[in-house]
């Protein structure tokens, strides 16, 4: 009997008749439900790195805004090959989000001062002047990425329902059904 672990994907429903509209209010309750995405870029030696950051903000269609400091790694990575993917996960309701997309760096002020969050500043210390972890923080960056893929599972069942499932695929050796897969294509988004 194969055991299924809890990471692996274990639904296997066909696309439903979800509509685009539909499909997009899903992915945002989801992103909304999980806040922290996993961003992978690409070092400049090919290798791949991942790092938690938080969402601040969503475009119209999947559009992601994320704030960095301007001397980090990321922004460099960033710089030499914006292909970037966003990985989110929910634990509780095993339901995930998977983003792939152009980023860009912004140091736009006025976006910055729009999306700006207190909390920041643990994040951006004060270190005297401007430096201060405020909006017209010199260190402040945010990284926009435009979504040109997305694949999402969003769960059909309640917590308990879908702990069943689990259990029964355990016993069975089936694969449990926790939900319904979906992506919205480029021309979608």
């Amino acid at each position: 009997m194969r055991r299924i672990l809890p990471t692996e994907s274990v639904t296997m429903s066909t696309h439903s008749a979800t509509t685009t509209p539909e499909k997009l209010d899903e992915l945002y309750e989801l992103i909304d439900g999980m806040e922290t995405a996993l961003m992978t870029t690409r070092r400049p030696d090919g290798t791949m790195v991942t790092r938690p950051m938080a969402t601040q903000d969503r475009g119209p269609l999947a559009d992601l805004w994320f704030v960095t400091s301007i001397d980090t790694h990321k922004v460099e990575e960033i710089e030499a090959d914006p292909h970037v993917c966003l990985g989110y996960y929910n634990d509780s309701t095993k339901e995930w989000v998977s983003v792939s997309g152009k980023a860009t760096i912004s140091q736009d002020r006025d976006k910055i001062r729009e999306l700006h969050k207190p909390d920041w500043e643990m994040w951006f210390p004060n270190e005297g002047g401007n430096r201060d972890g405020g909006p017209d923080d010199p260190r402040l960056a945010l990284i926009f990425v435009e979504a040109l893929s997305v694949h999402y599972m969003k769960a059909k069942h309640s917590k308990p329902v879908a702990l069943f499932e689990i259990a029964k695929g355990m016993m069975t050796g089936s694969r449990p059904d926790l939900g319904r897969e979906e992506e919205l294509s480029r021309a979608e988004l």
